[in-house]
């Protein structure tokens, strides 16, 4: 007698752990899961549609597959099934709580290359945690871009400094590649507009990969057409394309419909070949077996702290410009607008737009989080409680950074090019007045707010003491500069009440 396999949205990998030995399969489609707070429409399109066409390629198998589609909650759709649940350890701790209490038995997940128990022994024991030694673990583990000895190809393991430029004189990527919906797709989109959801974005035709095939297909498409560039513009801001020479493979990976590490040597091939250069594969790889596995081990590894998590003692609400309220500011309201028409934003928009000037105005990490992970079609709290609470918002006190990632509005200006201060009517070389710049006013007001707290971190020192040699009224024009521009986030009107 075999067991029903329980898959979760999350994870459609074709050789799912919970599928060996299994009688039935369920997927549930809950409305309580996706209801938990405004979502994307892309975002809850693509993974309704992800697990349709899952269910129908595992019917193509052979297997006795049993949607719930649009139940209440996974209780109403669990508690008419018998016998023994089987299902992958999910990515969620919450969820991998709540099916454990109610007797779904947990079978150790695939998906990943590093185990949470396997980043957690090499996570002990060491002082810091920083992702760069990681990154070299991975790779000599896996035969990634190194020798027969271990030893990075091309004698270096890291190449920033070929890579990331600013696009001072702009930059034209080759479309990426797109999908054609069909008939799931438009149910899914039906069943959207008739299900009680908080649906936020526009709705445009499918992007992204919802099948290992179309994974495929959008794998090939980048490694010959934007990953030779990718390693160069990686870190490049161009207004109106978030999409540049980016894969477009987190949805597809964060799904489990493709492999990270066939991904990873997808780029290891294009490189051997002579079709890439080998900045731009190391650049990809990082990300791929780096990155992306470190902030999974990570969040694992903290798993019950970062909804807590506060060090700097941020309690400002989500402002209405994350929701698409014009605040003014090129940049901001720039980027939020492609989330808002495409549910996607690139890494550095993310890091250095979203999240820093989440970071400086002292918004509430968790609120920030959950945005996050609502707005973007390849959103998942595994992702975004480590790279925003952690990285972008330093709410875990440096347990991963070694430094907060604030920036004004110079940085901002040097990755765009310049073309997003160019459409402001703020200036980034001023911080007062009243064409100064907010992010730089928020950015020397953060400073000032935090000169305690950062003045025994050397890599802020330069930082604190700038704040320093200002004038006690250059200090008092910046931090009123900085209220001003915490009421323009929050769509209020110079003199309206905050």
């Amino acid at each position: 007698m075999g067991h029903t396999a329980l898959v979760l949205g999350d994870q459609l990998m074709a050789n799912n752990p919970a599928l060996e030995g299994a009688d039935r399969v369920v997927l549930v489609e809950s409305l309580a899961v996706l209801g938990r707070g405004p979502i994307h429409r892309a975002r809850a399109q693509i993974v309704l549609s992800a697990m349709r066409h899952y269910a129908e390629e595992l019917r193509g198998r052979g297997l006795d597959v049993a949607e719930h589609r649009g139940v209440a909650s996974f209780d109403a759709a669990l508690d008419g099934e018998d016998g023994e649940i089987v299902c992958a350890q999910p990515n969620r701790a919450s969820a991998a709580k709540a099916l454990a209490a109610r007797g779904v038995k947990l079978t150790p997940s695939n998906q990943f290359l590093t185990s949470p128990q396997r980043f957690a022994d090499w996570a002990d024991g060491r002082k810091s945690l920083t992702m760069e030694p990681f990154y070299r673990e991975q790779r000599r583990s896996f035969g990634l871009l190194v020798d027969a000895a271990g030893e990075p190809a091309g004698g270096r393991w890291n190449f920033d400094a070929e890579n990331r430029r600013p696009p001072k004189s702009g930059v034209d990527a080759p479309a990426a590649w797109r999908p054609s919906e069909d008939q799931i797709d438009e149910q899914v989109r039906a069943d959207l507009a008739s299900y009680e959801l908080e649906l936020w974005g526009e709705d445009e035709p499918r992007r992204f990969a919802v099948t290992a095939a179309e994974a495929r297909l959008a794998l090939d498409d980048f490694v010959e057409h934007r990953l030779p560039q990718f390693g160069a513009w990686q870190d490049a801001m161009v207004p109106g394309n978030p999409f540049l020479f980016h894969a477009l493979l987190s949805v597809p990976l964060n799904l489990g419909l493709i492999e990270p590490l066939e991904v990873a040597q997808a780029a290891q091939d294009a490189w051997q070949q002579g079709r890439v250069p080998i900045e731009a594969a190391e650049g990809f790889i990082r990300q791929v077996i780096g990155w992306r596995e470190y902030v999974w081990g990570t969040y694992w590894l903290r798993s019950g702290q970062w909804q807590t998590d506060n060090a700097l003692d941020a309690t400002a609400p989500l402002p209405a410009a994350y929701w698409g309220e014009p605040s003014g500011w090129a940049c901001l309201d720039g980027v939020v607008d492609g989330v808002r028409r495409h549910g996607y934003a690139n890494h550095i928009e993310r890091l250095m737009v979203l999240g820093n000037i989440a970071l400086l105005a002292g918004l509430e990490p968790w609120e920030v989080v959950g945005w996050f992970e609502r707005a973007f079609v390849d959103g998942a709290e595994w992702v975004m409680a480590p790279n925003a609470a952690g990285m972008a918002l330093y709410a875990d006190g440096g347990a991963m950074m070694t430094k907060p990632y604030a920036a004004g509005g110079n940085y901002i200006h040097k990755m765009s090019g310049g073309a997003w201060c160019a459409s402001c009517r703020y200036s980034p070389k001023k911080r007062t007045g009243e064409d100064g710049c907010p992010v730089s006013a928020l950015y020397w007001d953060f400073i000032g707010r935090n000169e305690d707290r950062f003045a025994g971190n050397h890599r802020m020192a330069m930082a604190v003491r700038g704040w320093q040699k200002f004038d006690s009224a250059e200090q008092q024009a910046i931090k009123g500069r900085a209220a001003l521009a915490c009421d323009e986030l929050a769509g209020l009107s110079p003199g309206d009440a905050r």
